[in-house]
């Protein structure tokens, strides 16, 4: 997830507060997405996985929370800004997980909500995965691309050749 500067983020925030504003911000966005909500849909009583499955689960969880802390990271020290659109990076960030999609942030985030299913053998959750797809590309296509589009104008354009809206393999 990238997204553009907006009128309310200037210089004239603190950058000191930018590590709280971070957290803040994940914990409101992806907190609810990735956490509270499957929580709350996860079917009753949870039949765990066992075994292998089980260790194959928790590692795409565990590699969904790396992708997503990673893109945290890359907003706040490369871009200066947060996954909230009210916060966002002051600058287009291309490096990191961003050399092979642009929008690593959501692939991580699907990962952790399809490893989540997994875990729980819930079919609940794997629709709410869906939905949550669905959702992530339609506010990618209708308002995150645009806004990028105005505020990086050919920096943006040039990335967009270069590197697929979700995956590149050719890097």
């Amino acid at each position: 997830m990238i997204t553009s500067p907006s009128p309310r983020t200037s210089s004239a925030i603190n950058p000191r507060w930018l590590p709280l504003r971070a957290l803040l911000a994940v914990l409101v966005l992806p907190g609810n997405v990735a956490g509270v909500i499957p929580w709350l849909l996860v079917d009753r009583p949870i039949h765990l996985l066992q075994g292998a499955p089980l260790v194959a689960a928790l590692a795409a969880l565990a590699l969904g929370l790396v992708i997503f802390a990673s893109c945290v990271l890359d907003f706040a020290l490369r871009g200066r800004g947060t996954i909230a659109p009210v916060d966002p990076p002051k600058k287009l960030v291309v490096e990191g997980l961003y050399r092979y999609s642009r929008n690593p942030m959501y692939v991580g985030l699907l990962l952790i909500l399809l490893s989540q299913a997994a875990l729980c053998r819930s079919r609940t959750l794997l629709i709410y995965s869906a939905i949550v797809t669905a959702m992530f590309h339609l506010w990618t296509v209708f308002y995150e691309e645009p806004r990028l589009r105005k505020s990086f104008g050919p920096e943006y354009e040039d990335y967009c050749r270069r590197i697929g809206r979700w995956w590149t393999l050719t890097r």
